[in-house]
């Protein structure tokens, strides 16, 4: 079934409707997911469902979720949700050191708020 996802939404409902069962498969359902979803709309989504359900549990694969989505959602669609998703609405309160500590807050905060280059 999986293999036949065009855009990761059966990958994505796949994940919702078996989360209690489907741990052992994370790595595979993630990869699936990363090769079909080419805007990074059900990346983002998978990310932020699997923190607020157990983001001890689940940090690794949020980790590897939140960088797929990143590379993939170019146009920043789903990135300012993602970011308070997963950080909350007062993310940038402490960017710069939060920046200094997680490649994945960095990367998603220098895509969304881009500094000028300096002179």
């Amino acid at each position: 079934m999986l293999k036949q996802d065009a855009d990761g939404l059966a990958t994505y409902e796949y994940l919702a409707n078996n989360i209690e069962t489907c741990f052992d498969d994370l790595d595979a359902i993630i990869d699936n997911m990363t090769n079909v979803d080419r805007t990074g709309q059900f990346l983002a989504s998978a990310a932020r469902y699997l923190h607020a359900i157990d983001s001890e549990r689940y940090a690794a694969a949020v980790e590897k979720l939140v960088a797929a989505t990143i590379d993939k959602d170019r146009e920043h669609a789903y990135l300012p949700s993602l970011i308070r998703g997963i950080y909350g609405d007062n993310f940038a309160e402490g960017a710069e050191e939060r920046c200094a500590t997680d490649r994945n807050f960095r990367r998603m905060y220098q895509r969304l708020f881009p500094r000028p280059d300096s002179l």
